[in-house]
């Protein structure tokens, strides 16, 4: 007692022995709590593995279909999600709530659009879309959705292709198609790898895919700044796709997903090596549960087959294939992203290091040459672009799905009823209150130009070719010359020893209960809770840490950024070598030929005129119906612009007009389009022929007081739409 006093008595005359010796309690204590959490994410880890790796959705499921049992099986199943606020049947808990449940007791027929969720299978495990209530699967349930999510197993099946996933998968939109026989196609969403996934089976069965959304999803894998986005090159200096041979053969025939993951964790050696576990300990009181909540799906590794990887690699990055529309999946079956039925809406960031915008959309100028080919095509693109979050805050952060997803699927019919285009989606940062979230939307038209400025220009991706053919020569080589060797002294156990092997894997399971010196940790840990005594904000001690590891992630984004430049040097030195085209004239075939661009130019001639001579065709053919949604069509557009507010305003014109309101769904659309693109045909043809359509003087009276409040739906008319009301008014004499 006299000892403490005497301590409390020096300690209070000096604070900066107070500061030192809080500190330093504080940071002992921080450390112990801090390995502990390490030691339950270790234990996390196991159980996860011994529970067979399910999702990590925090909604309650029932599996509906299990492409296991299909013909052709694949590792996937269809899940529906359960909405606790409105179904009371009785869940059961655990493994048995992912058994195949009594369909009877499942709504069936919803006039709904239903929302699929579809996540990535990159090297870890599926649920990361609904894994908080603030996400794509609690925004569609909180809207009335009908939600699905195709979730996946741990092991692909023998022999699984990545056609077998496809057509799985084209199974699973047929039982939702059957399960809801009254209400629109389900809009799908496809996170990250989930995005391309969802746009080869759009393209395969548009009849099945509604708007297809896409969330950080590289679909043009050349695409990058210089500079700037290094891990395009990563397949080019590894010589291409025969690593991925490698890695599955030595796996016997499995590629382990781990193997994705630390490629990821290696494009950032800040966060991984410093941040992540600065940011736990720097705040151990509060952080774990979220820390060990990302770890359980982070730490999750799944498997693909050998087959599966190499045409994943070869075919969509190394190769290019889907955009350049040579991708087949199943022989002499081309994937063509022209056939999507239903909008497409891109959501990207500027602070995705993983999928920059580049790739995630350069695939609309080299699928699309201009606009006006969409147009055509009758197709609306929808982009949106975030200026910093990271690539999985796209589709996980709780920021971004308050206002970003909010906004996407709430817009999904509003979307639908857009002209063909191409369009920038603008979310008005200025909520009427600032706890209610109720942003505003409008939708911006933009031209190809508008996408390239996100670019640097595409000289550089001529590289790329070589690169593709240079792949394919070395695979060819290792399957030859090499694959023997190695399968030859490859078996199952030697794979398994290989996988209990890697570093993701013994990080986690030597940091658990299955190694005895972490008990002490644990006892300690349980001392330390009972008797936490956190310092001062204070505090110069604090304040010295954090600089401290300021000056420790600068020092590794330096290293990155010198390592990334070096590779990228080293990359074009390599591949823009001049000896290079001698060496691999091969690469010239990946180009299209002088011929070929002639005969391309003389199509389009023949194919713009006649869609012209259709539409002119057209133009005055309907009644009532079709003049009036011409009308709205063109006020709402005539600014280049069009909101939400405009929408709602058209939205109770229709349901109050009964020669509107007696349209069905696909008939309102289909009308939007038609009238829209003889609008975009020739637009002063288009307004002088509205009396043909609106004939009677009582109609034309109604029809001018619709236009006016869709004009005024913003409480401001500007001079663009004063000058078509004017227009209006002439020609329609009222």
């Amino acid at each position: 007692m006299v000892l403490s006093n005497l301590m409390e008595q020096i300690l209070g005359q000096n604070s900066m022995a107070r500061q030192g010796y809080d500190y330093l309690l504080d940071s002992m204590q921080r450390s112990i709590l801090f390995l502990d959490v390490m030691r339950e994410r270790g234990n996390v880890y196991l159980d996860h593995i011994e529970q067979e790796q399910p999702p990590v959705l925090v909604f309650d499921y029932d599996i509906i279909l299990d492409g296991r049992t299909l013909d052709r099986p694949a590792n996937y199943a269809l899940a529906r999600i359960l909405d606790k606020r409105k179904n009371d049947l009785e869940i059961p808990s655990g493994k048995e709530r992912r058994k195949k449940p009594d369909l009877k007791s499942l709504p069936t027929d919803s006039k709904k659009r239903p929302i699929v969720i579809i996540d990535p299978r990159a090297g870890h495990g599926p649920g990361i879309g609904g894994s908080k209530q603030d996400s794509e699967i609690g925004l569609a349930l909180s809207k009335g959705h009908p939600v699905y999510f195709f979730l996946f197993f741990t092991y692909p099946a023998e022999g699984q292709l990545l056609a077998d996933v496809k057509n799985a998968e084209i199974v699973f939109l047929e039982e939702v198609k059957r399960r809801h026989p009254n209400a629109p196609r389900p809009t799908v969403i496809g996170n990250c790898q989930g995005g391309w996934a969802g746009a080869l089976v759009g393209a395969d069965r548009p009849d099945l895919v509604g708007p297809l959304i896409l969330n950080g999803s590289p679909l043009s894998y050349w695409s990058g700044v210089g500079g700037k986005n290094p891990m395009r090159y990563k397949g080019g200096l590894l010589g291409g796709v025969w690593m991925n041979s490698l890695l599955g053969d030595l796996g016997n025939g499995l590629f382990d997903g781990a193997n994705l993951v630390l490629n990821m964790e290696l494009l950032n050696p800040a966060n991984t090596f410093w941040s992540k576990q600065y940011n736990l300990y720097s705040k151990v009181d509060t952080e774990s549960e979220r820390f060990l909540n990302f770890e359980k799906w982070w730490g999750g590794f799944y498997m693909m087959t050998t087959e599966e990887i190499h045409q994943i690699v070869d075919g969509l990055f190394v190769g290019n294939r889907l955009v350049r529309g040579t991708f087949e999946l199943e022989e002499g079956k081309t994937i063509d992203l022209k056939r999507f039925n239903d909008p497409v809406v891109v959501f990207a960031s500027e602070g995705d290091n993983i999928t920059p915008p580049q790739q995630a959309l350069n695939w609309i100028h080299r699928v699309y040459s201009s606009v006006d080919e969409i147009k055509r095509h009758k197709q609306i693109i929808v982009y949106i672009v975030h200026p910093t979050i990271g690539h999985l805050g796209i589709f996980v952060a709780t920021s971004i799905a308050k206002k970003e997803q909010k906004k996407i699927i709430g817009s999904v019919e509003m979307i639908e009823y857009l002209s063909p285009g191409l369009y920038e989606m603008v979310i008005v940062d200025a909520p009427s209150e600032p706890w209610l979230n109720d942003y505003t939307v409008k939708f911006v038209e933009r031209d190809i130009s508008d996408i390239m400025k996100y670019d640097d220009g595409d000289e550089e991706e001529e590289v790329f070719k070589q690169v593709a053919v240079i792949s394919e020569l070395n695979d060819k080589f290792y399957q030859a010359f090499l694959r023997p060797f190695v399968r030859s002294f490859t078996t199952k156990y030697t794979a398994e020893a290989l996988r209990q092997s890697h570093p993701l894997r013994t990080q986690r399971y030597m940091l658990s209960d299955l190694n005895p010196f972490m008990t002490p940790v644990k006892t300690m840990a349980h001392y330390v809770r009972e008797n936490r005594k956190q310092v001062n904000g204070n505090n110069l001690f604090s304040e010295l840490e954090k600089s401290f590891s300021e000056g420790v992630v600068n020092a590794f984004e330096r290293y990155t950024e010198i390592r990334d430049l070096n590779q990228e040097r080293k990359f074009f030195r390599i591949y823009k070598n001049p000896l290079m085209k001698i060496m691999f004239p091969d690469a010239g075939d990946l180009l299209d030929t002088p011929e070929k661009l002639k005969n391309d130019r003389k199509n389009l001639k023949s194919v713009v005129k006649e869609d012209k001579d259709q539409w002119l065709t057209t133009m005055e053919e309907g009644g009532y119906p079709e003049g009036v949604i011409r009308m709205m069509v063109a006020m709402a557009g005539v600014d280049g612009s069009i909101d939400d507010a405009e929408f709602k305003v058209a939205g109770k014109i229709i349901k109050a007009q009964k020669r509107l309101k007696n349209l069905s769904p696909d008939e309102l659309r289909k009308i939007t389009r038609e009238q829209a693109r003889i609008l975009q045909t020739d637009w002063d043809k288009a307004i002088q022929t509205l009396p043909k359509l609106i004939r009677t003087k009582k109609d034309k009276v109604r029809a001018l007081e619709f236009a006016q409040q869709i004009a005024f739906a913003d409480k401001v008319i500007d001079d663009k739409e004063k000058k078509l009301l004017d227009t209006l008014k002439t020609i329609l004499k009222v």
